[in-house]
C-alpha cells in the first residue's frame, strides 16, 4: 500500500498564496518604513504585525493534526508530538457509538482496538499522554455514566494504579494512568485509542474506510 499523508489544515505553508502573503508583507514593510513620520514608528509598526502574523501561525500549528498510512503503521501526528502503532496490533477501528433508549448513537471519536497495550505505551511520550488523557474526559464521562459509575468518576478518571501487561511487566504513573484508562474506555466502548472527528479531513464513514482497506492490506501479508 502507498504511504498517505492527512491533515485537518488545508493551509499549506508552501502554497503560492503564501507566497504572494509573503510578498505583499514584504512590500508592506518596505513602504512603511519609507513613508513613516520617524523610521522608529515604522519598526514598532512593523513588529507589531509580525507580531500577529506569528502568533497567528502558531495557532494554526497547534490545531494541526496529521495522520500517516504507510503499509505497515498508522501515526497521528500532534503539535507536541505523537503516537503510532502499527496494523499488526490492530484489532478493529470504527466509529464509537454509545446505547441511548436501545439504539446505537454514533459519537464524534474514530476508536481503535488494539491487540496489546504494551508497544503504544512504552513508545508515547508524556506529554501526548497528559494531553490524550485531558481532552477525552468527557468520553470517559460519557462511557461512566451510561454504565452507571459516574459516582466514581474522579477514582477511575485519576487511576494512577500500577498495570501489569500480559508479560509481567509493570508500568507506573503516566504511563499507568493511560494503560488504566485505556482498559476503562475499552470497557465502556469496547475501543483503546480514539481520534476525534473534528481532526480529520474527510467524513468519518470515508476514513474509517481507508484505515480499514490498510488493515485488511496488512493482514494479508504474509508473516517473515
Amino acid at each position: 500500500m502507498q504511504t498517505v499523508h492527512l491533515t485537518n489544515q488545508p493551509f499549506v505553508f508552501s502554497s503560492i498564496t503564501v507566497r504572494w502573503l509573503t510578498g505583499i508583507f514584504t512590500i508592506g514593510c518596505v513602504f512603511l518604513m519609507v513613508y513613516a513620520p520617524g523610521w522608529q514608528q515604522g519598526l514598532i509598526t512593523i513588529i507589531a504585525i509580525g507580531c500577529v502574523i506569528a502568533f497567528g501561525y502558531l495557532l494554526i500549528l497547534k490545531s494541526t493534526v496529521r495522520f500517516t498510512l504507510t503499509a505497515t503503521h498508522f501515526q497521528q501526528h500532534l503539535f507536541k508530538g505523537g503516537w503510532v502503532v502499527k496494523w499488526n496490533n490492530i484489532q478493529k477501528i470504527d466509529i464509537c457509538t454509545y446505547d441511548q433508549d436501545g439504539w446505537q448513537r454514533p459519537l464524534p471519536w474514530i476508536g481503535i482496538k488494539l491487540k496489546c497495550y504494551s508497544p503504544y505505551i512504552s513508545s508515547i511520550c508524556p506529554r501526548i499522554a497528559t494531553e490524550l488523557l485531558l481532552s477525552q474526559r468527557s468520553l470517559l464521562y460519557l462511557g461512566a455514566r451510561q454504565h452507571k459509575q459516574s459516582g466514581n468518576f474522579e477514582d477511575i478518571v485519576l487511576d494512577s494504579a500500577i498495570y501489569r501487561n500480559e508479560d509481567g511487566v509493570e508500568f507506573k504513573g503516566l504511563q499507568a494512568m493511560l494503560a488504566n484508562r485505556m482498559r476503562y474506555q475499552r470497557r465502556y466502548f469496547d475501543y483503546d485509542i480514539f481520534i476525534a472527528t473534528p481532526d480529520l479531513d474527510r467524513t468519518p464513514e470515508e476514513f474509517v474506510g481507508l484505515a480499514r482497506r490498510y488493515l485488511a492490506a496488512a493482514e494479508s501479508e504474509p508473516s517473515s
